[in-house]
């Protein structure tokens, strides 16, 4: 399946807007005997008893951190793990230690957003969410999770990105010539002009406008960044982080892919604290299929401006 950018795998986490009431359920003693024990940043060990659970929503800090505090708007990189309990019984349902910590921003489970908003970096936050919490009557078929579920996180919570936060090393170039032109303020999103009555290159090109000092995209790292993406043909702006004020993160070189062929190959050995322009001719993009949803045909260059923010290490290295 081909994505815009953004469209990253979905993380569990992610809300799909499918709150509901849920049903009657027993006292919600049980939830208050959910533990998770361990070191911060090792994945823990949840303890959940054979009860069913109650209709509570249930938060504990299990770790203090001592970090800047999660507002509202910002995004944050985190590992955590995430239970299905279902009647007396409870079944690992992913877990992020095994792999790439992972970027969490935008609107999330409204029990889990209550749970970590106002919550210091270095925290390991534990939410046991009753349907209602979580994604409602309704379930999300997707990830096995039905309507009578209840989902138990345990979040460590790593480090925070703010909706402005934008490339910060030093400029180099706004593109121009037969290139599209690029303007920017800081911490805003830049304007990306592209040139009239002149053919797109029929390869991917690579360049910098603002070189970070940071150390080079390295793939199987986790990179967050921020973007804006174009359409040659229309120069209209099809997709943006900005836009939604969440930076956005995704595991580079991973498999099956989370981003398009041109942002695997051209992030490659981007230092930490550049914004580059990405010119991705169809075949590094959406192929011939395009993209319909976002207006883009099997014949379209792209065009994406991408601050790189951050690049971590995965959990295994």
């Amino acid at each position: 399946m081909r994505r815009t950018a953004a469209a990253l795998l979905l993380p569990l986490i992610a809300a799909l807007g499918l709150v509901g009431c849920g049903s009657s359920s027993p006292p919600p003693s049980s939830n208050t005997l959910v533990s998770a024990t361990g070191t911060f940043g090792k994945a823990p060990t949840v303890s959940i008893p054979a009860k069913k659970a109650g209709s509570d929503l249930y938060i504990k800090t299990e770790i203090q951190g001592r970090g800047p505090v999660l507002k509202k708007t910002d995004a944050f990189l985190g590992n955590y793990v995430v239970y299905i309990w279902s009647g007396t019984t409870h079944k690992l349902a992913l877990s992020t230690y095994t792999a790439t910590p992972q970027v969490l921003s935008g609107t999330l489970l409204p029990g889990l957003e209550t749970a970590l908003e106002g919550k210091k970096m270095g925290s390991r936050v534990l939410a046991v969410l009753p349907p209602k919490y979580g994604y409602g009557a309704s379930g999300n078929s997707q990830v096995g999770i039905t309507g009578s579920d209840t989902l138990v996180f345990v979040v460590d919570m790593v480090k925070t990105y703010a909706a402005t936060a934008s490339a910060s090393g030093a400029h180099v170039s706004n593109g121009g010539g037969n290139l599209p032109s690029v303007t920017a303020t800081t911490g805003k999103a830049p304007t990306v002009t592209i040139p009239k009555k002149t053919t797109p290159p029929s390869k991917l090109v690579v360049t910098t406008l603002i070189k970070g000092s940071g150390p080079p995209v390295a793939k199987g790292q986790e990179v967050v960044t921020q973007y804006v993406g174009l359409i040659w043909r229309t120069g209209a702006v099809f997709d943006s982080s900005w836009s939604r004020g969440a930076p956005f993160g995704f595991q580079i070189g991973a498999s099956p892919a989370q981003i398009i062929p041109g942002w695997d190959t051209g992030l490659l050995g981007v230092p930490v604290g550049s914004r580059v322009m990405l010119v991705i001719p169809p075949k590094d993009g959406y192929g011939s299929s395009g993209e319909s949803s976002a207006g883009i045909k099997g014949t379209d260059t792209l065009v994406f401006v991408v601050d790189v923010l951050d690049a971590v290490n995965s959990n295994a290295s």
